[in-house]
């Protein structure tokens, strides 16, 4: 009697600790990995972007004259610096360029150009500052607003960015990509890059702030780009050294050489 309940007691020791490896299996089994760190977690921790959200950013200059915003642009670029130039208020440009992790990278970044006298009176644009960072709270159509009423802000402008490969659609294409980095996306250089980024969308479901892309040079790929602004009209960079301005898709122009939309919300 007394050996059957030993055995008894052997037998439900062996079973709570058979149960009690079971569960903790069973647990490390359902051990979730952890979430992957966005690049700037401060700033979009809500809605994350398509596309990269722009980090800190270094803003040069306070230039009347366009053409010498356009020059230090051109000097930053060899660099690789993403160098753009804007509209601060009227008759008034700076330049913005750079993409760093964090305030400190800028902050070297900009001190070393000073010291070299490429640069003189520098800010440091926060990750937080660009519309972007606003998009949980206000939406996505502010985000478009915002992109559309950028790009008119170039309008009457002789833009030119990178001219010396037309071929690539620099110049239209850093129309587009100063609008977005405005605005804190992180978008590529080139029209064909750019073109690659987004989503497709159909002609007539195109929205305010996405970008319509064009064939004008004929080789059956994309070299050119513009903002479109609603209504069938995009604003563009028609070619180097050209003001930026407004079309419209069903101009013949156009419509034959017109590739698609893309958007980037």
């Amino acid at each position: 009697m007394r050996a059957r309940e030993q055995e008894g007691g052997r037998l439900k020791a062996r079973l709570f600790y058979l149960f009690l490896f079971l569960a903790l299996s069973a647990c490390t089994v359902r051990t979730a990995p952890p979430p992957p760190v966005s690049p700037h977690p401060q700033a979009y921790p809500e809605q994350p972007a398509k596309l990269a959200p722009l980090g800190f950013t270094i803003q040069a200059g306070a230039f009347s004259n366009v053409g010498n915003a356009s020059r230090l642009t051109d000097y930053l670029n060899e660099y690789n610096l993403d160098a753009y130039y804007f509209v601060y208020e009227r008759d008034l440009y700076k330049v913005r360029f750079g993409d760093f992790s964090t305030r400190e990278e800028a902050l070297a970044k900009a001190k070393e150009l000073e010291a070299q006298n490429i640069i003189e009176e520098f800010y440091i644009v926060r990750p937080d500052q660009y519309t972007l960072a606003s998009r949980a709270r206000l939406g996505d159509r502010y985000v478009r607003t915002r992109l559309v009423q950028t790009a008119r802000s170039f309008l009457g402008v002789p833009y030119k960015w990178g001219g010396n490969s037309p071929k690539d659609g620099f110049d239209c294409s850093g129309l587009a990509m100063s609008v977005y980095r405005l605005n804190g996306f992180s978008l590529p250089r080139t029209s064909r890059a750019q073109f690659m980024a987004g989503d497709p969308v159909n002609p007539k479901a195109l929205s305010e702030g996405d970008l319509v892309f064009f064939d004008t040079a004929g080789k059956g790929q994309v070299s050119h780009v513009g903002i479109y602004a609603g209504g069938g009209r995009f604003i563009h960079a028609p070619r180097a050294g050209r003001q930026v301005s407004v079309d419209s898709l069903d101009n013949a122009y156009y419509r034959r050489r017109f590739l698609g939309g893309r958007s980037y919300l």
